[in-house]
C-alpha cells in the first residue's frame, strides 16, 4: 500500500497556550507530499467546530490552503508561536500565543511529596482493577488520596447513570460505572495534572488521542470488543515511562497485563503493536510507516483520517474534564 497523493493523511499536532495546557491544533499543509489535490474538508470543519482553535501552516499550494481557510482554520502566524523540545519555555516574547514541539516529553524532575504519592496510588488501584480485586480493596485504597475521591463521585453524578439520586459512596460509585470504565478513567487520571509537573495536561493530550485512535482502529479491524479494550489500554500505557522518569518495562512490572499487551508496549509485536506503530507514525509525519502499517491492518486512508478527528474530538472532551464513555 502507498499513501494516495489524492487524499493525503491528516496529521494533527497539539498547540500548548503559555501556560503548558493544550488550547490548538495545527495542520502542517506546509509538509504535505507532493501532488496531494484535496483535502477531508467536511472533516476538518468538524475540528474547526470543536472547543480548541484550529490553524494551519500554510503550504505551497494556494488551492489546498484555501481550503483550509473555507473549513474554518485560521493560518498560523510564524511571530505567534514557538518551537520547544526540551522544556516549557520561560519568559515567552509577549507576542508568542502559542507553543509548538514535544517538550512535554523530556523526562520529569524527580517527582517529590504529594505529586509522586498521588500518582503511584494511581498505579496501584490500575493494577488493583487490572487484578479484578474486591471492591472493598479498591474503596480503601480510593480514600487515601481525597482528589481521586472526589473526581470519582464527580464523574458519576454527572453521568447521571440513570440512578435518579446522588452517589456518596465510593463503592456505589465503583458498582456504577463498572470495572471496565473505572479501568478506563484511573488510565485518564495518571496523566491528569499534578502539582510541580508542567507536562501532565500535553501528555494526557497525547495519550488521550492515542488511546482513542487505537480503539477506533481496532473497531475498523472487526475486531471484538475486548480487543478493543486492550487497543485502548496500549494507547493509554504507552507513554507511562514519559510520565513516571523510568523505564517502560519497570513502570509495567507490578501491574497485571496480558502478554499481547506487554508485548505491544515493549517491542510493537503483534496487532496491538501496529496500532501502536500507527499512531506513532502519524505523530512524526512518517507518511512512508503509515502506509505500511495501515496496510498490514488493510485500514484505507479515508477510515484512518475519519479516526484522527475522532479521537481529537475525544481528547477535546477529555482536556474539558468530560471523561465519560465513548461510544466505540
Amino acid at each position: 500500500m502507498t499513501v494516495s497523493t489524492a487524499m493525503p493523511p491528516v496529521f494533527l499536532h497539539p498547540l500548548a497556550d503559555r501556560n503548558g495546557s493544550p488550547a490548538a491544533l495545527l495542520f502542517d499543509a506546509s509538509r504535505l507530499p507532493a501532488g496531494a489535490a484535496e483535502l477531508p474538508v467536511a472533516l476538518l470543519e468538524e475540528l474547526a467546530a470543536g472547543s480548541m482553535n484550529c490553524f494551519y501552516r500554510a503550504g505551497t499550494s494556494q488551492e489546498l490552503n484555501a481550503a483550509l481557510a473555507q473549513a474554518g482554520w485560521k493560518v498560523l502566524m510564524a511571530d505567534k508561536v514557538q518551537q520547544a523540545d526540551a522544556a516549557l519555555p520561560k519568559d515567552l516574547p509577549p507576542a508568542v500565543q502559542w507553543i509548538e514541539g514535544e517538550w512535554f516529553l523530556a523526562l520529569p524532575a524527580k517527582p517529590v511529596g504529594t505529586q509522586a504519592a498521588s500518582r503511584a496510588l494511581a498505579l496501584q488501584l490500575v493494577q488493583l482493577v487490572s487484578a479484578d480485586a474486591d471492591t472493598h480493596e479498591i474503596e480503601a485504597l480510593l480514600r487515601q488520596d481525597p482528589t481521586l475521591s472526589y473526581h470519582l463521585l464527580r464523574l458519576v453524578n454527572s453521568l447521571g447513570m440513570g440512578t435518579g439520586r446522588r452517589v456518596t459512596s465510593f463503592s456505589q460509585a465503583i458498582l456504577i460505572l463498572g470495572r471496565s470504565q473505572l479501568r478506563r478513567w484511573l488510565n485518564l487520571m495518571l496523566f491528569s495534572s499534578r502539582e510541580g509537573d508542567q507536562r501532565s495536561a500535553m501528555l494526557l493530550s497525547r495519550v488521550a488521542v492515542r488511546a482513542r485512535a487505537m480503539e477506533l482502529l481496532s473497531k475498523a479491524c472487526g475486531e471484538d470488543k475486548h480487543h478493543q479494550e486492550q487497543a485502548f489500554m496500549v494507547g493509554m500505557f504507552s507513554l507511562l515511562g514519559v510520565l513516571f522518569g523510568m523505564p517502560l518495562e519497570e513502570v509495567l512490572k507490578p501491574l497485571t497485563i496480558s502478554e499481547s499487551v506487554q508485548q505491544a508496549l515493549l517491542s510493537h509485536e503483534g496487532e496491538l503493536g501496529q496500532l501502536l506503530c500507527v499512531v506513532e507514525s502519524a505523530e512524526h509525519e512518517h507518511y512512508e510507516a503509515l502506509a505500511a502499517c495501515l496496510g498490514a491492518l488493510q485500514v484505507d486512508i479515508a477510515t484512518f483520517n475519519r479516526i484522527v478527528v475522532d479521537a481529537n474530538l475525544w481528547m477535546q472532551s477529555v482536556a474539558a474534564g468530560k471523561t465519560g464513555s465513548p461510544h466505540a
